[in-house]
């Protein structure tokens, strides 16, 4: 066996460097900058209202109470048609531009209106200082400043950052492309009744969605039976049209797979003996500069060899500064007892933060053929060879979610 940091650096020292591209702005979504962004234009482009009010000069508000005439009225959108002098305000409205002249606004809320329209006047309740409530250009972005640097992950409020300095195209890395392949003719997909030793194939729809939730485009590449012609297709098909390839089964000691004999044929494999459980079995390699995972059979250990080696890899290959789920210390509530056999176990668990500590609890059974405590988990429990932690102890944990 190999310990799990060695496997981890041999599947990321050989997966390929992120691909510079660009992308508009509205698929931008989970993309990695490939390049610093600078903004080309102000944000605000002009001065303007944070409130509904009266612009005024903040000087003509001392001693207030004080009566102004209304020379005006300026919506969000209109250009201002006149400046405010002495003893004036014009009605404005929020995103307005400030006119000249004004040098703060009073909000609608501290003042009262009298007169007709051709001699409206307000009184202003309160005085205000200087820039009261005004939003001047440039505070936000300035023009020429650096927006967000090489390997910023593009979350929602990034892009509407860059939407407000109208960029419309953006340098990204490539998001990459991740097809998975079910082999066996022991696996059933459409729905049918199962015939003695048949199953349900559950790793393909599993993958698939864990590829979602990373951010990755899956492909679906089906379920191929046990035939070298068909897997060798199903293969080849794959490198063609993606950026990496995801196997699971026949990745075991003195299996006996089809999946194995094609890919030994066609690619540079490594076959991995890894000190964890589960996923214990790791193959890796490259079929024609495509990085290819054979993931174990059993789902859970499908699923956690995911976790541990393809989210990464692929996380490095978008472009992301940090590849790795957030590792936390936590609380065990319990007991996790298990029995010293050379591997680092991760345990299934359930994670609550409460009273100013994280704390876990099992999910439930620790099989590697038993999902449904997977699926209820939201880490991984780090525990080291030996015999278990007690309740009270702390253990690192991977958070999944």
């Amino acid at each position: 066996m190999i310990p799990l940091d060695e496997a981890q650096a041999h599947v990321r020292g050989c997966c390929p460097a992120p691909v510079a591209t660009t992308a508009a702005l509205d698929g931008a979504l989970g993309l990695v900058l490939a390049e610093a962004v600078v903004a080309s234009e102000a944000v605000p482009p002009f001065a303007n209202s944070a409130m509904d009010g009266f612009a005024v000069r903040a000087a003509d508000t001392a001693g207030a109470p004080v009566r102004l005439a209304v020379v005006g009225t300026l919506a969000a959108g209109a250009a201002p048609g006149r400046a405010v002098g002495p003893g004036e305000a014009i009605r404005i409205m929020t995103g307005a531009p400030m006119p000249t002249g004004a040098d703060a606004v009073v909000m609608v809320e501290r003042t009262s209106v009298s007169g007709s329209l051709e001699g409206e006047q307000v009184e202003v309740e309160v005085e205000v200082p200087v820039d009261n409530h005004v939003r001047h250009a440039g505070e936000d972005l300035e023009s020429g400043q650096v927006v967000f640097p090489a390997g910023t992950a593009l979350g929602p409020g990034q892009v509407g950052v860059l939407a407000s300095i109208n960029l419309g195209e953006v340098p990204v890395y490539r998001r990459p492309r991740v097809g998975v392949i079910s082999t066996g003719d022991e696996l059933v997909a459409d729905g049918s009744v199962l015939a003695p030793g048949q199953i349900r194939d559950s790793n393909r729809p599993g993958l698939l969605a864990l590829l979602a939730e990373s951010g990755f485009d899956g492909v679906d590449l089906g379920l191929v039976p046990d035939d070298e012609s068909a897997i060798e297709s199903a293969l080849r098909t794959g490198v063609g049209a993606c950026d990496a390839l995801l196997t699971t089964g026949g990745v075991s000691m003195g299996d006996f797979d089809y999946v194995k004999v094609v890919l030994d044929r066609i690619g540079d494999m490594r076959w991995m003996q890894v000190a964890i459980r589960p996923a214990k079995p790791l193959a890796f390699g490259m079929v024609d500069g495509v990085p290819v995972f054979g993931l174990p059979g059993n789902p859970v250990s499908s699923m956690v060899s995911f976790e541990l080696f393809v989210r990464p890899s692929l996380r490095a290959m978008a472009g992301h500064v940090g590849t790795e789920r957030p590792l936390v210390r936590a609380v065990v509530e319990g007991g996790m007892p298990r029995r010293p056999d050379g591997k680092v176990h991760f345990a299934r668990v359930v994670v609550d933060y409460r009273d100013g500590a994280y704390r876990v609890s099992s999910a439930g059974g620790q099989g590697s053929h038993q999902l449904t405590a997977l699926a209820g988990a939201d880490g991984l429990a780090v525990l080291p060879d030996g015999d278990g932690v007690a309740e009270g102890d702390e253990v690192e944990v991977l958070l999944l979610r």
